[in-house]
This record gives structure tokens, sequence and C-alpha cells, in this order.
């Protein structure tokens, strides 16, 4: 061995069963435990109840947030989680995972007076929580069958709510997935300690017990069955297909081991039936800045790992991920390095031995190079800068712009029978809600199409 494949090997250390079964237990128990009920309702009382209230109007799918938490207050926790749940199915998700922190509770009055909104995040997780845990009758039910049937492709956040929309409406749905579960980005994206439990699969199967939504998996568009063949075999045909491609770091990719996509690190976790199996490298170094870099880094190091940096090539402000999200990881052990770009993944054999970046800085308005280097020691590189459309599976029968799938602002695309949401759409913000939002919109026009 030589003295450059030494000190490979004496960097490498890419293992698993790096803590004991405790350690594991405690670092992947609930990030936000749930309310008990005396917590709720004190929190409850703090809401002013506002008339046309700012937090409702900033929540995308419209939720009545003064209501519902009105009725926490009042021990009507059924009653509460049918609020939520009328105008966002997958609530329950949407109450971990929503950046509550800009959205609702960014709007809420108390800020002005107390710099301290109420948690409303937290009162949307414990009554739907708490209904789902003893359910009771069913909350929906389906209309008269109306013989029409629609076709959903993907079913993660816009694809289970639209089905769920139509299926209340009395349409028969056929959901398409590529994946073994349902859940989409709920299932395979997101950290879980975000989502402990398989919290996932228990919200899925609640909404496909409405009835009417037929869920077969495996199924890969352009792959397994083709647009053109959804279209004539169905009265109409929902998208909502998220980002299947992941974006390079720009830079040449040696054939080392180490080097990974984030989301592939995030999912082959969150599928884990024993966290000790997953592996981690001792140094790890995180490209990006938005909410999978932060997961894939936390995660990173509640494995085990003894290093974590995440480094963004602007500053804090830019970053994706909110700074409650950048607080989190610092607040786990995670390093954030702004203001630095890739320039050469450093690698010994077949070994990744660490990162190269250069200092950027903003001139004139423009990111650049500074001319100064720095390297930081890495056995592992997760990629984590964003994911893209990959539209060829959809042939010529919908327009694009800028790479993403053009629909109006009910979701129809410019096939008269094809609608879409979610991130997979011109505009998508990569948020659970509005994606959640966009099929819901588009199952009412979908019906609507389909009564006239």
């Amino acid at each position: 061995m030589t003295s450059t494949d030494s000190a490979a090997a004496a960097t490498s250390d890419i293992r698993a069963g790096r803590l004991d079964a405790a350690q594991y237990s405690h670092n992947f128990c609930d990030a936000h435990p749930l309310m008990t009920l005396a917590e709720a309702r004190i929190e409850a009382d703090r809401c002013y109840y506002c008339f046309e209230a700012p937090c409702q109007t900033a929540c995308p799918t419209g939720i009545d947030v003064p209501s519902f938490i009105q009725r926490i207050a009042d021990n009507n926790i059924r009653g509460s989680a049918h609020a939520i749940l009328s105008a966002n199915p997958l609530g329950g998700m949407c109450a971990r995972v929503c950046p509550t922190e800009v959205l609702c509770e960014q709007a809420c009055v108390r800020n002005t007076n107390e710099d301290k909104p109420v948690e409303i995040g937290q009162l949307q997780r414990y009554a739907t929580d708490a209904y789902m845990a003893n359910p009771g009758a069913p909350m929906f039910t389906r209309a008269k069958a109306s013989g029409r049937k629609v076709a959903v492709v993907g079913a993660g956040p816009a694809g289970l709510a639209c089905a769920h929309g139509l299926a209340r409406q009395g349409h028969d749905v056929v959901v398409f997935d590529a994946n073994a579960k349902a859940g989409g980005l709920n299932e395979y994206g997101l950290a879980t300690y975000k989502t402990v439990d398989d919290f996932a699969q228990k919200e899925v199967e609640w909404l496909l017990s409405i009835g009417g939504i037929d869920i077969r998996s495996r199924y890969a568009l352009g792959r397994d069955i083709s647009l053109e063949q959804l279209v004539q075999e169905h009265d109409a045909v929902f998208l909502g297909l998220g980002l299947a491609g992941v974006n390079d770091i720009g830079i040449a990719e040696p054939d080392a081991s180490g080097v990974r996509n984030a989301v592939e690190f995030i999912a082959e976790l969150r599928q884990a039936r024993d966290y000790a199996t997953v592996p981690v490298g001792r140094r790890v170094v995180v490209i990006g800045g938005g909410m999978t870099a932060v997961d894939a880094a936390v995660q990173s190091k509640k494995l085990g790992a003894e290093q974590v940096t995440i480094v963004y090539r602007r500053g804090a402000e830019s970053m994706s991920a909110s700074g409650h999200e950048q607080d989190w990881a610092r607040t786990n052990g995670v390093t954030i390095r702004h203001w630095a770009a890739p320039r050469e993944v450093l690698a010994t054999g077949a070994k990744v031995t660490g990162m190269r970046f250069a200092a950027t800085a903003l001139k004139d308005g423009k990111l650049v190079e500074t001319g100064e280097t720095f390297d930081l020691q890495a056995d592992t590189v997760l990629k984590a800068i964003g994911q893209s459309f990959v539209a060829q599976p959809l042939g010529a029968l919908v327009e694009l712009q800028g790479g993403r799938i053009t629909t109006d602002a009910e979701g129809q695309t410019s096939h008269p029978r094809i609608w879409a949401g979610g991130d997979c759409r011109v505009g998508g913000r990569d948020l659970t809600v509005e994606a959640v939002e966009h099929g819901k919109r588009a199952a009412l026009a979908i019906h609507a199409a389909l009564s006239a």
C-alpha cells in the first residue's frame, strides 16, 4: 500500500452501527413531541380568533385556523380535525413539515404585541393526531357513483389530495406510482425524526379509507404506461409527478465511493427498519442550502458522524432552508459555511478524501469566485443542490415552460383532459402544503369538467 493509499484509508471511514441501540432510539425520536391536552388548550386560549384572520390567508390551503383552534379550546377535537382536514386532507403531515414560521405563524397578530405567535402548527398536529388515534365514524363519505374514471400519476401530496377530492365527488380514481409505497416525499423525502411511528402510511391509509381509490404501485410513466394510454382509458388525468431528477454539482465527479445524492440517503434512512444498518461517514460534507441539505446533514450527525458541514455558495439569507431550519442544524452540531462553491472532489484511489471549494462573493450583483480556495476533509459528500423535472415521459401532449408543466390557475394543462400540480407545475414552490392545494383545486376543476 502506498503512502497516499494509506492516507485515504485513514480518512475514509464509512460504516454502519456507529452508535448503540439506545443512542439511535434517542436521536431519532420525535423532534417535536405532541402536545398534551392541557398544553393544547392553554395554547388555544392565546388565539384572538381574528375576523378575516391573517393566519388563514397565509395558509396555502386556506384552513380556517381560528375555527379549528376554538374547537380545541372547547375540547371538540373531532370538530377541530374536521375543520383542518376539510381544507387539507394531509393536514397531519403538513402540521409536521410545513414551514409555519414563515406562513401562518408569521402572520399571527400575536407577533405584534408579544413577538411570539400562537403555535398553530403544533395545535394542528394535536387535533389531527388525536382524531386519527380514535377516528370513529368516517369523517368524509363518497357521493353517489358518477361512473367516471380518473387517472392520477404520482402518489405524493398533490396526487393524493387530488384523488381524495375526486373520490369524495363519487369518481373512481386509479393512482399510478413508481415507488413501492404511496406517499411520495412524505414517505421517502422527509427526515425520519419529523415523521415517526410510520405516520406517512397511517395518513395514506386514512385517506384511502373513503373508498374509490385504487393505488397501483411500481408503475412508472413512460416505462410501464404511457400518458397517451391514460388519456385514452380515463375521463381525465392528473399529473403529480414531482421532481425526479437530481441536479449535478457542476464539476467532474470521480468514480469513487462516498459521493451520493442526499435524496437517496434520506430515502434509505426512511425505509430502514434498523437505523444501525445505515452507513455514514465520519466526516460528511453536504453541498446545498435547502431543506434537503439540512435533513441530510442533521441525520448524518444523528447516525454518528463526527463532523458534518453544509456548504452553500451564497449567504444565509439566500438559503431556501428557513432560519428555523438553519438554527436546527446548528443545534444538532452541524457547521454551515457560506460563500463557497464546489471546485473539486478530492479522492485517492476509489475513495473520497475531501472537497475543494472556491470562495465566492457578490460583485455588481453577480456571484463570482474570489480566487481563494480551501479544502474540507470528507469521506462522504452528499449532493443537495436541488431537483429537476423529468419531462421525457410526457411526450408532446402538454406544453412546458422553463422545464415544467404549464397550467392555468386550476391546474389544467394545454391538453383539455390533463391537469397537473405540485412541483412539476410551473411556479411550484417545493412546499408540501402547496402541492396539496394544487391537488385539491385540480380535483374541483376536474369534477366541474366531468359534470358539465
